[in-house]
C-alpha cells in the first residue's frame, strides 16, 4: 500500500510544500518502496524545515546507505544518535 499512499501525498505536498511532516510521511512511503533516491530528497527537504530532527537524520542516513553511499550515510546516523541517544540502538538498523 505504500505505493498508492505516495500519490496521496505527492498532491499533499503540492499543496503544502513546506510541511515536514507530509515530506516525511512521503519519505517514508518512497523508503518502503525502495525509492532511495525520492526518499532521500524528501528527508533533505525535512531537514531543511527542521535541522534537529533525529528521525530524518536516521531515515536520510538509511536511505544514503541503501544506494551505497556509507560514508554520507553514516554521517546522518551518529547526529541521528547524537540527537535522541536514547534510540541509539534502535538507529543501528531498523526500517524506516
Amino acid at each position: 500500500m505504500p505505493a498508492q499512499a505516495t500519490v496521496a501525498l505527492e498532491k499533499a505536498k503540492r499543496l503544502e510544500p513546506e510541511k515536514a511532516s507530509i515530506r516525511e510521511a512521503l519519505g517514508i512511503a518512497y523508503f518502503r518502496i525502495k525509492r532511495w533516491e525520492e526518499a532521500e530528497a524528501e528527508f533533505r527537504k525535512v531537514l531543511e524545515l527542521s535541522p534537529a530532527d533525529d528521525y530524518a537524520h536516521y531515515a536520510l542516513g538509511r536511505a544514503l546507505r541503501n544506494q551505497g553511499r556509507h560514508d554520507e550515510a553514516r554521517t546522518h546516523l551518529k547526529l541521528a544518535r547524537s540527537l535522541r541517544p536514547s534510540r541509539g540502538s534502535e538507529l543501528e538498523g531498523g526500517p524506516a
